[in-house]
């Protein structure tokens, strides 16, 4: 398996994928191999695994996956579990790419989907817009589909982000503008309503989901719930104090 990926020593890629792990090490091998054939289709690209402290062979595995296929693998350790959110801020904060891709490391999402999400993204006019996934049909049990509507549809009416399935992992973004943003667990379920506020405009785009491959979600619906309440006023609150100027002129 070959992979068109820029080394970190040459060519600056134009996308970077930024992967978030804990505890995935029986998903690895298939969901690399899936980026590495989504990255034929794409400009230089680079990937960044991170993990969040698993206590499975998570970083073993990605270490054999790097030696014996990906040489250009990324691979960054939390040395504790510190949440999906700050997972991610390591890896976009380390990302080269003008653009980054996000996704799960389940297997549930295909990264052949971001072909198309990074040419509406370059195709877009004026401010470089956040693309969104949007999951045409949820593929896990009922009680969670049932509480990720009710979690979105709650975030869409309290702060009216016009996006269907805000807490979707699958999204597209400019890597500057998303570090501009204040760091808080949960920041990842909030990318429309907060990039909203510095001037980004909203894409969705429909995308498939798939059934995990192994292993378990890490949240429940129940501490999903008392966590997103209190996220979700935070929100609220950070979004009514943000002021920012439309333009700046030297004078």
């Amino acid at each position: 398996m070959s992979i068109h990926s820029s080394s970190r020593s040459d060519t600056v890629p134009v996308l970077s994928f930024v992967i978030a792990v804990l505890n995935e090490s029986d998903n690895l091998s298939f969901v690399c191999q899936e980026l590495a054939d989504a990255c034929r289709s794409l400009p230089e690209t680079e990937i960044i695994f991170v993990d969040d402290g698993s206590r499975d062979d998570t970083v073993a595995v990605l270490q054999k996956l790097r030696d014996e296929q990906l040489p250009t693998l990324r691979i960054l350790c939390h040395e504790r579990c510190c949440g999906k959110s700050a997972a991610l801020r390591t890896g976009i904060t380390a990302a080269r790419g003008e653009w980054v891709a996000t996704l799960d490391g389940d297997g549930q999402d295909d990264p052949h989907e971001f072909i198309e999400m990074l040419r509406l993204a370059q195709l877009a006019s004026g401010t470089p817009p956040l693309v969104v996934g949007v999951r045409r049909r949820r593929r896990d049990g009922l009680s969670r589909v049932l509480a990720t509507r009710f979690a979105n549809g709650l975030r869409r009416r309290l702060l009216n982000d016009d996006c269907p399935d805000t807490g979707a992992p699958m999204k597209l973004f400019q890597r500057d503008v998303f570090l501009r943003l204040p760091q808080f667990e949960g920041l990842h379920r909030f990318l429309p309503a907060l990039l909203n506020s510095y001037g980004v405009p909203l894409l969705c785009h429909s995308v498939g989901h798939r059934p995990r491959l192994h292993g378990q979600s890490k949240y429940t619906n129940l501490n999903r719930a008392i966590v997103g309440v209190r996220d979700l006023l935070g929100v609220m609150w950070l979004r009514n104090r943000t002021r920012l100027p439309k333009s700046v002129r030297e004078c």
